[in-house]
């Protein structure tokens, strides 16, 4: 659902659809959840009202129970079911009950409503009318409406809801800002992005900086030039006179604009302003990695072409070369493995075959750790590095700066970054703090690429003699499931392997939230319909992770192992494998 609350996070309100007939089904709760987090403001249209089977009054009780017991209804259905079935609003400066109705819906947030119906005296209807657009503009309470997209009943009544009750877009900030919020290419190959605008304006061949936040908190910068800017549903009176349909001249505040130009950039990047760029806008490491090979292995070329290409575009996909040559693709689920091999099927013509799926695990330094290599004895450079624990990857200078040319201190940096991503048992290195405390060279002998043959194999001695731990992942989840099957899930789920961390009665019946291992969660996944009747809803989002007890897992190596300083030279002597 990360790929759907990217989407959502970028608008300005959502209407979400629901069936008369099928009802609340899991993935509208889930969708429910993630606008409800957001606080975005929500309308719920009940479609379908004419089809045999519809539901009005179960169905609203439903909408209570399982969705959100905030909501709003603002009408009655009539011959639902039948093909004349209809939508009217009630006025509640008409209809007694359903001011009443509405007083009620409203009061939790609302004194004065609240005291006008603990005194039982008539709400006043101006002021349900205000509480109304005030508590639905900040995500407080959601109308519902029910109509039909096939025969057209309730769409007016809608569209007059959508108009009244929806904000419009905030005001415009006075700095440029905008997010992207998708990325594909077009039928030529070339990179779009798309862009929403916040403040500000933005234009064709425009130089702009993306902001981007990393995992570890920090924000980088980059520059960038926009090409071409297309501006999708803008008001024709934008546009300035080109002598070509190019569109509105400028992407302003409230509206999405389709961009070429702008390499580099990824999903949720900033262009202009780094406000705003909170935990939302970053994505956590993928969890599960899987070897893709194709069918046909005359395409393994164009597969692995096809899979950078796509991780390009798309920051959910992450992609690494294989132990035997192939690709080793890491994902955020079984899922999104299914998507990537449909994509590779029709837009590259690619069937591939995916190994078993394994978690991702880390590693961190367990102590401290030191070591060196003195240029003459295999390498052109000398190298030192201190290694011990850490936050993130923090790679420090003891040396002086001018102790080495820029490029050389870079490429060290760049080598050493790089080579944590493969730590003594095999899986990638956090919290750690690496320090270079002896440099070298010989001029005009060495080069970068000298440095980065040689900083694998320092800082692997190094970390090495510091030891490490790993680590797997976990899973912070929440379980809804009905009130009479709260202590069978809690007692399975306590047999399983998870940390209950506490208990919420809900509409629905409980919430149970907690932190699982990853690799226990799809057993948990399968077995709670079972022991929720039918009615369990599982989500999660990442939760951490914990020390691995016993043998650690080991991961396939593809860096020439530099802990074995043979092994590591002889790698190295690989034409294909000199940087």
């Amino acid at each position: 659902m990360a790929e759907v609350e990217r989407a959502l996070g970028v608008l300005d309100a959502a209407i979400l659809v629901l069936s008369a007939v099928e009802g609340v089904q899991p993935h509208s709760r889930r969708i429910m959840r993630i606008l409800r987090s957001l606080r975005l403001p929500t309308l719920i249209f009940v479609n379908k009202i004419d089809r045999t089977g519809a539901r009005t009054d179960e169905l609203v009780a439903d909408v209570r129970r399982l969705l959100t017991p905030a909501v709003a209804p603002l009408g009655t259905v009539r011959a639902p079911g039948t093909p004349e079935a209809a939508f009217r609003l009630d006025d509640p400066r008409y209809d007694r009950n359903a001011a009443h109705w509405l007083a009620e819906a409203l009061a939790e947030h609302d004194d004065e409503l609240l005291a006008t119906l603990v005194d039982d005296l008539p709400p006043d209807p101006d002021r349900i009318d205000k509480a109304l657009r005030v508590q639905v503009a900040a995500g407080q309470v959601h109308p519902l409406l029910f109509g039909s997209a096939l025969s057209g009943a309730g769409v007016p009544e809608l569209l007059d809801a959508i108009a009244a009750l929806l904000p419009a877009s905030p005001p415009a900030e006075p700095e440029p800002r905008a997010r992207v919020f998708a990325i594909e290419r077009d039928p030529a190959g070339e990179r779009v992005a798309y862009l929403r605008s916040y403040g500000g304006e933005f234009r064709a061949r425009q130089r702009v900086i993306a902001y981007r936040r990393e995992p570890d908190g920090q924000i980088t910068a980059t520059r960038a030039r926009i090409t071409r800017l297309d501006v999708i549903g803008a008001p024709t009176e934008q546009a300035e006179p080109t002598g070509r349909d190019d569109g509105p001249a400028a992407l302003t505040a409230g509206y999405i604009a389709r961009v070429t130009g702008l390499t580099g950039v990824s999903l949720g990047d900033q262009l202009g302003s780094s406000a705003g760029l909170d935990g939302r806008s970053y994505f956590p490491a993928p969890t599960l990695e899987a070897v893709v090979r194709p069918r046909d292995p005359a395409r393994t070329l164009a597969l692995h072409a096809a899979l950078l290409d796509i991780a390009d575009t798309n920051p959910f996909i992450r992609t690494r070369v294989a132990p035997d040559g192939g690709t080793s693709v890491l994902l955020y689920g079984e899922v999104q493995r299914e998507v990537l091999a449909a994509t590779l099927a029709e837009a590259y013509g690619i069937e591939a075959e995916f190994g078993a799926g394994r978690l991702m695990h880390v590693e961190r330094p367990t102590g401290t750790g030191s070591a060196m290599e003195i240029i003459g004895h295999g390498f052109f450079g000398t190298v030192g590095f201190r290694v011990e624990p850490g936050s993130a990857v923090d790679y420090r200078l003891e040396v002086e700066l001018g102790s080495l040319p820029l490029s050389f201190h870079k490429a060290i940096e760049e080598a050493t970054r790089a080579a944590l991503d493969q730590g003594c048992h095999g899986w990638p290195v956090t919290d750690i703090r690496v320090t270079l405390t002896h440099s070298g060279y010989w001029s005009p002998i060495t080069t970068a690429g000298h440095f980065r043959d040689l900083a694998p194999y320092v800082l692997m001695q190094a970390l090495a003699r510091a030891g490490t731990r790993v680590y797997e992942p976990c899973r912070r989840f929440e379980a809804e499931v009905p009130a009479d099957r709260l202590g069978a899930v809690t007692s399975y789920l306590g047999r399983l392997g998870a940390r209950i961390d506490g208990t919420d009665e809900i509409a629905a019946g409980w919430r149970i939230g907690g932190v699982l291992p990853a690799r226990l969660e799809p057993e948990a996944q399968r077995r709670l319909p079972d022991l929720s009747s039918g009615e369990g809803l599982w989500s999660s989002v990442p939760g951490g992770d914990r020390v691995v007890s016993g043998d650690p897992p080991h991961r396939p190596r593809t860096d020439g192992n530099p802990f074995d300083r043979v092994e590591y030279l002889r790698f190295l002597a690989q034409p294909r494998n000199r940087n």
